[in-house]
């Protein structure tokens, strides 16, 4: 069994940045654990956002981790190309990959974390098997896309049965949830077993999009900690 204590991690999503002004923008968010951006072709989602190009020179100005979400098809043929870039996390969709395993192992090889990322209406119990070939599985809580939607609560069991797997297999999968993330939603997601949370309007619609982020680091650590003491969890 897994013991070792939750982090909360707060990656603020550049999707609801001033994209004209992005090199400020990004350093209005220097105290955040990584930068969450959004990669969109107008295929796997219904929006066209960056490409690999606009992506490294990011890393160069970024004064925190890129963390980047593939939402775009063909995965298999992309998600690598990123990874050589020297990206700390790359998240693809596994609904995009045909051979998830192998796509996880080629990031890792490559020198990045391997993210996989799951549509709200995709089931996690088949991909279970594959968290030791991750370094973090990624839930979308609000159809991928677009910023500005509503939370999806009806992904809370389904958090709930993927750290039940984590903590089970003794592997250090972070769990990530994107979409909807506010003061509000950060602690059902929080207690239900996510440590990483993408979110964009709820920092960068803020005046201090630092002291966003650390508010809401604040309220996702406090929600973990009975999750985090041993004689307050469930037997």
């Amino acid at each position: 069994m897994s013991t070792s204590p939750l982090t909360c991690c707060i990656n603020p999503s550049i999707l609801s940045a001033d994209f004209v002004n992005l090199e400020a923008e990004l350093a209005r968010i220097s105290n955040a654990d990584a930068v969450h951006v959004d990669v969109m072709d107008n295929h796997f989602v219904p929006n066209l956002t960056i490409g690999l190009p606009v992506v490294q020179r990011i890393q160069r100005v970024s004064p925190v981790p890129l963390d980047v979400h593939l939402m775009i098809a063909d995965a298999d043929r992309w998600a690598p190309l990123y990874a050589e870039a020297g990206l700390d996390s790359v998240t693809f969709h596994v609904e995009a990959a045909v051979a998830p395993i192998k796509l996880a192992r080629e990031i890792r090889t490559r020198g990045s974390k391997a993210g996989m990322a799951l549509r709200p209406a995709t089931p996690v119990e088949p991909y279970l098997d594959m968290l030791p070939e991750l370094d973090m599985l990624l839930l979308m809580t609000v159809e991928p896309g677009f910023g500005g939607q509503a939370f999806l609560d009806v992904i809370l069991p389904k958090i709930r049965r993927a750290r039940e797997a984590v903590d089970g297999s003794g592997v250090g999968v972070g769990i990530q949830v994107d979409g909807g993330i506010t003061e509000e939603t950060i602690l059902r997601a929080a207690e239900a077993g996510a440590n990483i949370f993408v979110a964009g309007s709820a920092v960068y619609g803020n005046p201090s999009p630092a002291a966003a982020i650390d508010s809401l680091r604040r309220s996702g650590q406090l929600a973990l900690v009975p999750r985090n003491t041993p004689n307050l969890q469930k037997a």
